[in-house]
């Protein structure tokens, strides 16, 4: 009896290809679904956790849409070569702009050139902070292209040619860009209609109105001597909705001045 095929659970093998590769391709593509192209020395580490949940639900579902773009198939000479000693001298390799200049334009083809339509952005740590607005305004995009940087970085030249956006999840430094581009594409997903199911479910989470989400609790009532707040089982809506608040301010104050400085300058306060 022959032996019944394994699930892949969103994953495909990834072969080196110039065209941008849609995953999930047995799946439908609903029209006009937000896409991210993403163009990376390592295509095969996508979806990676975005095909996992309800993000791999939805894009098996076709509700969003995943084109990694190889960038090694766009190297130069017989290794495929895409870096280059810096100049100037330095350390390390950049990443050569011949190289990733034919990579970004394929990845243009036939998107919108109106960056609010389908903003362009390079992982990179020197960028600006990603933020919860930010991951609204990409989910409220075509889509977007995320070009993740490895070695050193990537030509300056690029940058300005393209007019590419630079995002960086903190002030740290990644290996590459993948991992960064998976955590940007998994927030703007998680906000697309239909990806989530219950669309309130994102209105009361951290960032979403300046403050920090107020903790949470469930069952068992009690558990190893701590109990959940009695205003929580009172069944009183406007209590609990004015203890949610309070305790968002609270941990916002103590956890993230600077949120609750910008939160308090918003109020006029």
């Amino acid at each position: 009896m022959p032996t019944p095929p394994t699930r892949s659970h969103g994953r495909l093998a990834i072969s080196a290809n110039a065209q941008p590769r849609e995953l999930m391709s047995d799946t439908p593509r609903l029209k006009g679904a937000w896409c991210a192209r993403v163009v990376t020395l390592f295509p095969e580490l996508f979806p990676g956790v975005l095909g996992a949940s309800l993000t791999g639900k939805a894009l098996q579902q076709g509700l969003w849409a995943l084109d990694p773009i190889d960038l090694r198939v766009f190297g130069t000479g017989k290794h495929r070569q895409v870096d280059d000693t810096p100049a100037g001298g330095g350390a390390g390799l950049v990443m050569k702009p011949d190289v990733l200049g034919r990579a970004l334009s394929m990845a243009g083809n036939g998107t919108p050139d109106d960056p609010a339509r389908w903003p362009r952005v390079y992982l990179s740590p020197r960028g600006k902070p990603f933020t919860q607005a930010d991951a609204r305004r990409f989910a409220a995009a075509d889509g977007m292209t995320l070009l993740c940087g490895r070695f050193e970085g990537v030509d300056q030249r690029v940058i300005d040619a393209f007019a590419l956006e630079e995002i960086s999840l903190g002030d740290f430094v990644l290996t590459g860009g993948e991992i960064a581009a998976q955590a940007v594409i998994d927030a703007t997903v998680r906000l697309i209609p239909g990806v989530l199911g219950n669309a309130a479910s994102t209105e009361e989470e951290s960032f979403s109105d300046g403050l920090l989400e107020h903790a949470q609790y469930t069952q068992p009532r009690s558990w190893q001597g701590r109990d959940i707040p009695e205003v929580l089982l009172s069944g009183n809506h406007g209590a609990i909705a004015k203890w949610r608040r309070a305790e968002a301010e609270r941990l916002t104050a103590e956890r993230r001045p600077d949120l609750w400085a910008a939160h308090l300058a918003a109020k006029g306060d």
